[in-house]
């Protein structure tokens, strides 16, 4: 399987502006910019899709853990922060990605809600894709 998207950039790093296509068409020339990125003009960012996708990647995963275990979450909520910082030597760098869990799971104890988030966030394709600290703050709600 291979998923594409498409960018196109206009103008300087600082006053260029660009958007973002993808192959499905869920973005259609969303605008990003320095001021995207760095600001809080609307439109998107790297770091903002890359936290979709590891929060979506890692719900999913768990969605299927619990299948495997004969489970239904009647909901999954998840929340990821993706944190850019200054790298060594210059340049930016995603340094982590906290993933924050919110589940409503019934006849699951709290051990096996653990072990299969823990699972989830570890083999999730995008987890193992980021080189960046991951946190997991899991709870299980009635």
């Amino acid at each position: 399987m291979i998923r594409k998207a498409n960018a196109v950039w206009r103008g300087t790093g600082r006053d260029g502006t660009g958007d973002l296509t993808t192959g499905s068409g869920v973005l259609d020339a969303t605008p990003y910019s320095y001021k995207t990125r760095f600001e809080d003009t609307p439109g998107t960012n790297p770091e903002e899709l890359i936290a979709a996708a590891h929060a979506g990647c890692f719900t999913m995963a768990l969605a299927f853990g619990l299948q495997q275990a004969g489970l239904t979450a009647l909901e999954l909520r998840t929340e990821a922060a993706v944190s850019l910082e200054a790298a060594e030597g210059g340049g930016f760098r995603i340094s982590k990605s906290a993933l924050t869990l919110r589940a409503k799971i019934p006849g699951l104890d709290e051990a096996k809600f653990k072990e299969l988030a823990e699972g989830a966030e570890k083999n999730c394709p995008v987890s193992k894709v980021l080189n960046a600290e991951i946190t997991l703050d899991a709870q299980l709600e009635s």
